[in-house]
């Protein structure tokens, strides 16, 4: 079989070959813990490049729609086997290429496999329901039809977990995919999607193109023969997305992060809460779409927590993620590093007072790569900006509050509605948090990050279009109704 690369180059993946970008040109991929070193090359495409996708996909949609959802099912089941057999490969590519941690690497390497598989027994699933008819001689029921062409628009933060999650459905639900990954980790999702080549997709049904956002994945967006589009990622892209989406009546989804809130109430488990607030504000660097970047305190118990948060925050070991003991690796991209380092400056500049960290990592191996200590802001008032933009990064900012009424009015106030948690042993305070509560993800005693693949997955206000991903939900998403009306 075609190989996907040569050396340290990967191609496009287009109606089943991989091929060279028109351009002849290539787009570095390098090691956020080691900048001297470069992952890999993706191809730098054009718009003749995308207009072979997409075509690839439009021929392709009808043969793929009629194999039927069975045997769609079944070649998901083959690509979750290879992925599996590729996992170590994979995780270490993600690493390399992304920073985060090799173990929680291969933990998003192995919920991709997990995702595969539960999309893949949707083969054997109903795709209708039959629906009583005031007719009594006439049969009426639903089914479920797919899009089309569904473009497919992912992030550099989850690079193996989110195209999956996007692709999976799309494809055992009968749509044809054009792919575009964010180009600082394309090379992993190059190593996905050679994956799915090996499993035997017919040709055209997923193709996969890299290059410039702007120019590559603008183009996507408006192409006409695109039947849907999701995407993950910036606000400001995301209203790009609806805009021309909505403008020619097309479905489109999109994810575009949060401001997440964490309240810890004064009868909380504090050893509890200042575990889950380290582990949702500091894995993966803080680089999550549901990291915990918001920290309420009640009063009564607050210097107790930030005593024990520091204390804890203390033992966080910082490096490169392939080393054994490392606990955060490095902001994934010199421009994720600058945008950290600003907002921690901002902070201090608007009043805030530097609690711990804060610090660009300096010396030996840290002179190498884009690190930042994790950093804890108290003294927070809920207009600046680290209290109201998401910063992507290992920052968290404290804030008090007298009682729960107020710290869910200060959890509220943000455009962001995406992921909350609570910690408290009180009945009657959970409750309140889920019914007062603007998110589409809510957590009692864990941490704001955590997302079950079987579950729907989307945000509120600003966060999400309100179309859900992930689980039976995204069956809402990728596919439409047709109401049968059979009379006899």
């Amino acid at each position: 079989m075609q190989t996907a690369f040569s050396e340290k180059t990967y191609k496009n993946f287009i109606n089943n070959e991989w091929i060279e970008s028109e351009s002849e040109q290539t787009i570095k991929s390098i090691n956020p813990a080691n900048k001297e070193e470069i992952v890999g090359y993706v191809q730098n495409s054009t718009i003749e490049d995308l207009e072979n996708a997409v075509q690839a996909a439009d021929k392709a949609k009808k043969t793929w729609r009629k194999l039927g959802q069975a045997a769609r099912g079944q070649l998901l089941f083959k690509v979750a086997n290879i992925i599996e057999e590729n996992l170590d490969d994979i995780a270490e590519t993600l690493t390399r290429e992304m920073g985060k941690t090799l173990p929680e690497a291969k933990g998003e390497t192995a919920r991709g496999v997990a995702i595969l598989r539960y999309y893949a027994g949707e083969g054997m699933r109903k795709d209708g329901d039959v629906i009583p008819s005031s007719d009594k001689d006439a049969l009426m029921f639903t089914k479920r039809t797919p899009l089309g062409v569904v473009g497919v628009i992912t992030p550099w933060n989850f690079p193996v977990a989110i195209p999956i999650w996007k692709i999976a459905p799309a494809l055992v639900y009968g749509n044809t995919v054009v792919f575009k990954p964010a180009t600082e980790a394309a090379v992993t999702a190059a190593k996905v999607v050679d994956c799915f080549a090996k499993a035997g997709l017919p040709e055209g049904v997923l193709n996969f193109i890299t290059g410039s956002g702007s120019v590559i994945g603008k183009k996507l967006i408006d192409h006409p023969l695109l039947n849907a589009i999701t995407f993950t990622g910036s606000e400001g892209v995301g209203a790009g997305v609806a805009k021309s989406a909505a403008a020619r009546g097309i479905k489109f989804q999109l994810e575009m992060g949060g401001k997440n809130p964490v309240i810890v109430t004064k009868d909380a488990d504090l050893d509890a809460a200042v575990e889950a607030v380290i582990s949702g504000g500091f894995r993966s660097t803080g680089q999550k779409c549901t990291a915990s970047s918001r920290v309420i305190v009640e009063t009564a118990v607050y210097d107790t927590f930030k005593e024990k948060l520091i204390q804890e925050t203390e033992k966080i070991t910082v490096g490169d993620g392939l080393k054994e003991g490392i606990w955060m690796g490095p902001c994934a991209s010199e421009s994720q590093f600058t945008t950290v380092r600003k907002y921690i400056e901002q902070g201090q500049e608007e009043g805030a007072s530097l609690l711990y960290g804060g610090e660009t990592l300096t010396g030996g191996e840290f002179d190498k790569g884009f690190y930042v200590a994790p950093t804890i802001f108290e003294n927070v008032k809920p207009g600046m900006a680290i209290a109201q933009e998401e910063i992507f990064g290992p920052v968290i900012a404290l804030l008090k509050a007298v009682d729960l009424e107020e710290a869910i009015k200060l959890a509220n106030d943000t455009k962001y509605g995406l992921s909350a948690s609570i910690f408290t042993s009180n009945i009657g305070s959970l409750l309140e948090f889920i019914d007062e509560i603007d998110a589409g993800l809510v957590r009692i005693n864990a941490e704001s990050a955590g997302v079950e693949l079987q579950a729907p997955f989307g945000g509120m206000k600003a966060s999400s279009t309100g179309s859900r991903e992930q689980g039976e939900a995204a069956k809402e998403f990728f596919t439409a109704i047709k109401t049968v009306f059979i009379k006899g």
